[in-house]
């Protein structure tokens, strides 16, 4: 079994750098492109499962690549709930709350650490039962929450795990090590492909 992770397309708010959980904002015109640029790198893949956040952002990029009659709606794959954050930066929260850090200490009114670590590994739970390739349409901050616990890190940990918008990243399993699961490819954006290209 391999997991094919894909973060949703652009939107004004991941522009802007402003916590986006609940707020169901769509893709802008550059995100919509994005998200229909994945089709050539996803379709070859033969998804056997698509499961997709229930939110707009997530929903729209996936039926843009291409995989909205494939797709089941999987609410754990939501965004961390930011509570009363949401909408607001980092940079400006801080100015109020000096050190605050969401992978320690959470959102006053929203998702506490524990609560995303135990959502993703529910839904590990259950990604474990399936077979095949499958696609998982998501959000930045739980997708690196996500990848963490995969490979079986604190959810702490999983600030080293950036994502760009319409990024692919591939889970699996080592395979000497069936039991040990591994991070295969982590953030491939197409701006990286381009980058490639030019050099």
């Amino acid at each position: 079994m391999k997991v094919c992770l894909v973060r949703h397309g652009e939107t004004a708010w991941s522009l802007t750098g402003r916590h986006t959980g609940s707020t169901d904002l769509p893709l802008t015109p550059h995100g919509e492109d994005e998200a229909r640029a994945l089709a050539p790198r996803l379709c070859p893949m033969g998804f056997t499962h698509v499961l997709a956040s229930p939110r707009r952002r997530a929903r729209q990029t996936c039926e843009l690549a291409g995989f909205g009659a494939a797709s089941e709606i999987e609410p754990d794959l939501s965004e961390w709930d930011y509570g009363d954050y949401e909408g607001r930066r980092s940079v400006d929260i801080r100015n109020e709350i000096p050190g605050w850090d969401i992978w320690r200490d959470g959102c006053p009114g929203g998702e506490s650490p524990v609560d995303v670590s135990a959502r993703a590994d529910r839904l590990i739970a259950r990604l474990s039962t399936m077979h095949g390739t499958i696609a998982l349409f998501s959000h930045g901050q739980f997708g690196a929450v996500l990848a963490a616990r995969w490979i079986g890190l604190a959810l702490l940990k999983g600030r080293h795990f950036p994502l760009h918008t319409a990024s692919v990243s591939l889970l699996g399993y080592d395979a000497h090590l069936p039991d040990q699961r591994t991070i295969e490819l982590w953030n491939e954006s197409r701006s990286d492909s381009i980058r490639v290209r030019e050099r």
